[in-house]
């Protein structure tokens, strides 16, 4: 059944880009098939030479109220959805007669586009279609019996089809295309909701991205995975194999974290939590400092910078195995040093916006919240104790608040001279985080004598306070606001450690 062939005889065609269209209606003349048009697509294709008729000439209205209205009609309507296996619909299309449209080919006004443009709402509003969508929809409907061309990226296909198949169409390919309308109209529609609801906050949870990139695999290599998204929008891909599922993780965490920092800085990430990082004038240093932290994590790790890189410090990154390095140039020199090993991925970060809401899936549905964007600067700092920390201690302190905001919690970060010593991460409780921490610095023989540190979340009790202080830490940042805040503020007063809070947790699980 799917391979009977339907003879294409009559066509609607009205686009808004006419790129490509030319070799369409041409071959579509070759064939034989009667064109319908409006506006100025009928211009279009009557300046080829091509025999066009109006859809005036069906309607007996012209197009009204500045173009709104053009092919809402029972003569354009009927010709498209009256089922030609139905006797009832095939007597009706005769009583009234109903042209026989097989094929419509239309594009929708460009509303994304004229959004990102900033236009004034005036102006979006009319980049609302109303006849392209409900033809498109009803052409969709009746794939049985019509075939839609809904975009411009599908001309290429159509071609083939009309050149193999002499003007003819499966079954198959008209239900194909008729998916492909569904996905455009509804792409569209969410679109256009998502305008509106900027500013009436509806509780409905729509999205919708044309873009798919076939993952190799999951997490793991049993589960299949699909990215959504433009890639090219968020770097540019120089070298390398193909990006994986848990890859993407990791660049993600790298960029997010990295975003954090103005001065130039290095970060090595490992399993989304950053196992080295470090700012530093000279950005070989900040790489040599990152390194120092955790070499042995670093092994198979994502590395970051927001800085050029050069040739010296391509040759010291280059000592190590890693699977992705990121950063906003590479000298012509770097770049030949890093391709030295095929399967490593390097990337060239672009500016664009993070989106501002985020969502994952939960039980049998999906939770959605505002992107943290806070972290908190010298300005907001809230001195807690009556030690005040000096100069440097608010930069490392700053630091390491940066870092612990974007560590799995339960998080606790160590620092000093804007450098990570060590972290504990995704502890089940905070003093287990603090514990891993120093146990991290000293097997790496870092000293942690008046560094630093930093808690995702407040402190109800003071032992974290005294292991810390007791490991050789004179400094810390938290966010404060538990009930027993005097317990840890009364410990760093007896013991002339200062203590800040920013009045910002960053739970991040």
């Amino acid at each position: 059944m799917s391979n009977i062939k339907l003879k294409i005889n009559t066509a609607l065609i009205s686009v808004f880009y006419k790129d490509g269209l030319c070799e369409i209606v041409k071959q579509l003349n070759e064939f034989g098939v009667k064109i319908y048009s409006t506006g100025g697509t009928y211009d279009f294709i009557k300046k080829t030479g091509i025999n066009v008729y109006t859809v005036e000439s069906l309607t007996s209205y012209p197009s009204i109220f500045g173009g709104r209205v053009k092919t809402l009609h029972p003569s354009i309507f009927g010709g498209i959805l009256y089922r030609r296996s139905n006797i009832k619909d095939v007597e009706e299309q005769k009583q009234y007669d109903i042209p026989n449209i097989d094929l419509v080919i239309f594009d929708l006004y460009p509303f994304e586009e004229t959004l990102k443009q900033n236009a004034n709402e005036d102006d979006l509003i009319e980049k609302i279609d109303i006849g392209g969508i409900s033809l498109i929809r009803a052409a969709a409907k009746n794939f049985n019996d019509v075939l839609v061309i809904s975009s411009r990226k599908q001309y290429d296909c159509l071609k083939k089809i009309l050149t193999e198949q002499q003007g003819a169409t499966t079954l198959a390919e008209r239900k194909y295309f008729a998916a492909q309308a569904f996905n455009i109209s509804s792409h569209y529609d969410t679109e256009i909701f998502k305008y509106f609801n900027k500013q009436q906050n509806i509780s409905i949870f729509k999205q919708s991205m044309e873009d798919a990139n076939q993952l190799r695999y999951g997490e793991n290599p049993h589960q299949k995975a699909i990215f959504f998204g433009n890639m090219d929008e968020v770097f540019n891909k120089l070298h390398g194999k193909e990006i994986s599922y848990n890859n993407l993780l990791d660049i993600d965490s790298a960029i997010n974290l990295i975003n954090e920092f103005d001065e130039p800085t290095f970060a090595i990430l490992k399993h989304n939590n950053a196992c080295g990082c470090a700012s530093h004038n000279d950005l070989t240093e900040a790489w040599k400092l990152a390194l120092q932290a955790d070499p042995v994590s670093a092994f198979g790790g994502v590395i970051i910078t927001n800085r050029t890189i050069d040739k010296t410090c391509a040759d010291e990154i280059n000592k190590i195995f890693f699977e992705v390095i990121i950063a906003p140039e590479f000298t012509n020199d770097a770049l030949n040093i890093l391709q030295s090993k095929k399967n490593r991925i390097i990337l060239q970060h672009k500016l664009f916006n993070l989106p501002q809401k985020q969502f994952r899936t939960i039980l049998n549905g999906i939770v959605e919240q505002d992107r943290d964007n806070c972290t908190g600067g010298i300005e907001k700092l809230d001195f807690m104790t009556n030690k005040k920390p000096d100069e440097e201690q608010i930069c490392d302190l700053v630091f390491a608040n940066k870092l612990v905001k974007h560590t799995k919690s339960n998080a606790i970060v160590l620092a000093k001279n804007r450098m990570l010593l060590a972290s504990g991460t995704g502890q089940t409780s905070r003093v287990d985080a603090l514990k891993q921490a120093i146990e991290k610095a000293k097997s790496f023989s870092l000293s942690l004598n008046g560094a630093v540190m930093a808690s995702d979340a407040f402190f109800p009790f003071a032992d974290c306070v005294q292991i810390a202080h007791e490991a050789g830490i004179n400094a810390i940042i938290q966010p404060g606001g538990s009930v027993r805040d005097h317990a840890s503020v009364d410990y760093c007063n007896k013991n002339n450690i200062a203590m800040i809070s920013t009045g910002i947790r960053h739970f991040r699980h």
